[in-house]
């Protein structure tokens, strides 16, 4: 009986370890200049934006298709679409078919910005605390 719990604890460790660990994209390198990123990255959002969610092969065709200027090739989009995930301007989405799984990027939500009315401003604010009674 003993000799079962150090295989299964043996099984954990080595599970635990032999994991790597997650890219960190918000310390991908975009290969270009700053400014330049942040161009190719505005024309990829807007391609991504107008498509719907996209996988990496379909955002490529439209990247080709809209000549985008300054991106190489469809490795230097991978790494300029990791570098917006850094940076939040996309969302990766992951769609179980089956026993596969299809990876899209989306771009994140926009919530509306509405004015709120003096009255719902009113509602909002936490209610006066009163002071403790002195007695006489």
């Amino acid at each position: 009986m003993w000799l079962g719990n150090v295989k299964a604890i043996k099984n954990t460790f080595v599970r635990y370890y032999s994991r790597k660990a997650a890219v960190n994209v918000r310390k991908i390198n975009p290969k270009v200049p700053t400014q330049q990123a942040y161009s190719i990255a505005q024309s990829l959002y807007d391609i991504i934006k107008q498509n719907g969610p996209l996988s990496v092969s379909n955002t490529w065709i439209h990247a080709k298709d809209a000549g985008i200027e300054g991106l190489n090739s469809k490795t230097h989009m991978k790494i300029m679409l990791k570098w917006m995930r850094g940076r939040k301007m996309l969302k990766l989405l992951c769609n179980h078919v089956g026993s596969t799984k299809k990876f899209f990027h989306t771009t994140l939500p926009e919530e509306p910005q509405t004015e709120k009315s003096e009255n719902e401003k009113e509602k909002e604010k936490p209610p006066i605390k009163k002071g403790k009674k002195q007695r006489a």
